[in-house]
């Protein structure tokens, strides 16, 4: 089996994410093509260069942002203080390319004042909207929501605001986006069976935000790692930013500080701080794992309930809004309830964890008075992502295995509706192209 192994021994934030999976060999061509699909490509460029911690060699990430400016009209290097308690989901250095606008002023550890042209503040309703609209995968789609789901719960507990109306200053900024659908792309990129995590170094110390000065790790942090491993003091700084927390514990299936693995590359993101401590930098392995160290089924909660006062328009629209919050399945059964009335039983899917939050959704955008809950076991083949290169360009195919033994194979189907789009071909030819290939 193969698995990505995070060593976060010096933390996690988005870009050291996006570094990492560059350095073990996500194409930067291929991942700027992907974020394309956001269709925000005028907010941003994605810059990727070599660099060096303490003498170790990785890979360096710079998102450069087309909306910002500084009032000293030239580009250089700053730190942000992270503002995380009010708003802002992420925080992380990275190198700002300014272009003379006038907008809020923030000031940073260092004494400097940098002034921001105002950038998008979008709240987590917009970012869904973004995503759903994109033409990135479904499994692109549903793991990026994930961890901006994450991210949105967590400044929900803190603020004391519903999700949706959290404004997310730097979660909804444009270099936010950027880290968060980039970690899914890469994920998926890398066609791995599982994700195994260290204990996640937090740092230490004291950070400046606009409501003052607040301990490290910020408190959306502290909210999004409930439940995970982690260590803290081991630098001198804050380690792991809102959005490096959301993606290990959305893509994390397990927690282990010495795994037994035989690894085969090994991947360093650098970040843009120096510590005095630690090397600024995440680790993560490529590795083979034995198939016994892994397990396909997961305890999960099937939630029932039966309608039969609303319309078709308003199911339907029920049933995206709870794909949309990460239910793992939702169908609906015809039935005729008292009285011959015919009805809706409205199925849902959900990990044991959601259970609540899936009730509550459930109450607030259906008519039912009531949900039934059953425990249950849910046991799913192994998935494996593969690219296929084809006249009309790769397309990513989805591969289900039973004892590492590839039972069936599809293409996803919004590259090969996109496919057929640009070529102007029927998809029935595109499918036939594909299904030659797969058979050579």
């Amino acid at each position: 089996m193969k698995i990505l192994y995070y060593d976060c021994f010096a933390g996690i934030s988005g870009d050291m994410n996006l570094a990492a999976m560059i350095d073990l060999g996500v194409e930067p061509e291929y991942l700027r093509v992907e974020l394309d699909k956001l269709g925000l490509g005028e907010e941003f460029g994605v810059d990727v260069t070599p660099d060096a911690r303490n003498g170790i060699h990785g890979t360096r990430v710079d998102v450069r942002l087309a909306v910002e400016a500084h009032d000293h009209g030239h580009d250089h290097d700053h730190h942000h203080a992270p503002h995380a308690a009010h708003g802002h989901g992420h925080t992380h250095d990275h190198a700002h390319h300014h272009d003379g606008h006038e907008g809020h002023v923030h000031a940073h550890e260092d004494g400097d004042v940098t002034r921001h042209a105002h950038r998008p503040h979008r709240n987590f309703s917009d970012i869904r909207k973004i995503i759903m609209e994109s033409g990135l995968s479904d499994e692109v789609k549903e793991t990026s929501l994930g961890i901006f789901r994450r991210v949105a719960e967590a400044e929900s507990r803190v603020h004391g605001k519903p999700v949706d109306e959290v404004h997310f200053h730097e979660v909804g900024a444009t270099d936010s986006i950027v880290d968060i659908v980039g970690a899914a792309i890469c994920y998926h990129r890398l066609g791995v069976d599982a994700v195994w995590v260290s204990p996640v170094e937090l740092g230490s110390g004291f950070v400046r935000c606009a409501h003052g000065v607040i301990p490290v790790p910020a408190p959306a942090t502290v909210e999004i790692l409930h439940g995970i491993p982690t260590v803290s003091g081991g630098t001198d700084m804050e380690s792991t930013t809102p959005t490096g927390a959301a993606i290990v514990a959305e893509l994390a299936d397990e927690f282990t500080s010495a795994p037994a693995m035989t690894v085969v590359k090994t991947g360093y993101g650098v970040g843009h701080r120096e510590s005095l401590l630690r090397p600024n930098l995440l680790r993560v392995h490529l590795a083979e794992v034995a198939r016994s160290s892994l397990s396909r089924t997961s305890r999960a909660r099937l939630l029932q309930c039966n309608i039969d006062d609303m319309t078709g328009e308003m199911l339907g629209h029920a049933m995206d809004l709870l794909l949309e919050q990460g239910a793992m399945d939702v169908h609906f059964t015809p039935i005729i309830m008292k009285k011959n009335r015919p009805a809706t039983t409205l199925s849902l899917l959900c990990a044991e964890a959601d259970e609540a939050r899936f009730k509550d959704l459930l109450f607030r955008h259906t008519t039912t008075l009531g949900v039934k809950s059953l425990a249950l076991e849910k046991t799913e083949l192994e998935r494996r992502f593969d690219i296929l290169d084809t006249p009309l360009g790769p397309v990513t195919m989805k591969r289900a295995l039973i004892d590492g033994e590839v039972l069936r194979s599809k293409p996803e189907y919004e590259e090969c509706r996109e496919m057929a789009r640009r070529n102007g071909i029927p998809l029935a030819e595109v499918y036939a192209l594909i299904a030659g290939l797969e058979k050579e």
